[in-house]
């Protein structure tokens, strides 16, 4: 009796192993997979952006590159402010925006296959350098375990909280992604657990379908993502008042694992790059940058 019980139990833990192989088998492949088709999305963007920009050189036109802003904006550089900013009222959750002139030219054909994509994503030296999707907040969350095409993917994409404006733009926007274990999609968030990749790395990229803009990262924490435990960042858009503004920075800052040095004000433009964390239970990993350009 004992010994068939013994066979069973190593019977019971074989089939679990070999359950367990093949979902990460599966995992992999599947995140493999997703991972060509977008580099050759980063491919044709890169491309067709280096086109304009050569043709624009045979012209004698001026060419400015989406990521190249004059200057530097390292750790060190003194902290930027816009001058004018206009603050966004009763503005719609995600506007019909038309193919056209208007269109950053690199973006149009990705945006004629999907036009669920609102942007694009970019950290240097990271695999971060995806399309940003969004939808609609009757279809919420839809591309959480959904790729580009829209097919059913255990990596998903890149996607904008629903009650963003990515374009007047909200005043935090807000980007989730997953954290996968072949360091894809926001993985690589997890390397600003440390003070001197922010020091090596703070800008963050993030151009919407018609204009490009750098962000520099201001603060990076983790919380909870259980409703009432946790700090809802991703459920402030756009502040009622001044007060409101300055609290969610406030807190962003207080919930930092080091200080930067750099606090924005009201009206500036914020972005916040969320993805699991595992330290803690239910746990989001955050990583909160102001918009410099």
């Amino acid at each position: 009796m004992k010994k068939g019980l013994f066979v069973a139990l190593i019977l019971v833990l074989i089939a679990a192993f070999a359950a367990s192989g093949l979902y990460l088998a599966a995992y992999f492949a599947d995140s493999a997979k997703q991972q060509n088709a977008d580099d050759k999305r980063a491919e044709l963007v890169n491309s067709t952006r280096n086109e304009y920009s050569a043709t624009e050189e045979a012209t004698g036109e001026a060419t400015v590159s989406p990521y190249g802003v004059p200057g530097s904006y390292g750790h060190e550089d003194e902290y930027y402010t816009p001058d004018v900013i206009d603050e966004p009222e009763n503005v719609p959750t995600k506007p019909e925006l038309q193919s056209g002139s208007d269109f950053l030219p690199w973006y149009q054909e990705l945006h004629d296959q999907n036009s669920d994509m609102v942007g694009w994503l970019q950290i240097e030296n990271s695999k971060i350098n995806y399309p940003v999707m969004q939808t609609s907040m009757d279809n919420a969350n839809f591309y959480l375990y959904k790729d580009f095409d829209k097919n059913d993917s255990v990596r998903g994409s890149i996607y904008a909280a629903e009650i963003c404006d990515v374009f007047e733009p909200s005043d935090n926007i807000t980007l989730f992604g997953h954290n996968m274990k072949d360091g894809s999609m926001f993985a690589y968030l997890g390397n600003y657990y440390e003070k001197s990749a922010w020091e090596n790395n703070p800008l963050i990229f993030f151009d919407t379908l018609t204009e490009s803009h750098v962000y520099k990262i201001f603060a990076v924490f983790k919380t909870s993502g259980t409703d009432n435990v946790g700090f809802a960042y991703h459920q402030m858009a756009d502040a009622k008042d001044e007060a409101e503004f300055n609290q969610f920075v406030a807190t962003c800052k207080e919930l930092a694992f080091y200080d930067t040095g750099i606090t924005p004000v009201y009206g500036d433009k914020l972005l916040c790059l969320s993805t699991c964390e595992y330290t803690i239970d239910n746990g989001r990993f955050v990583v909160a940058a102001v918009r410099i350009t």
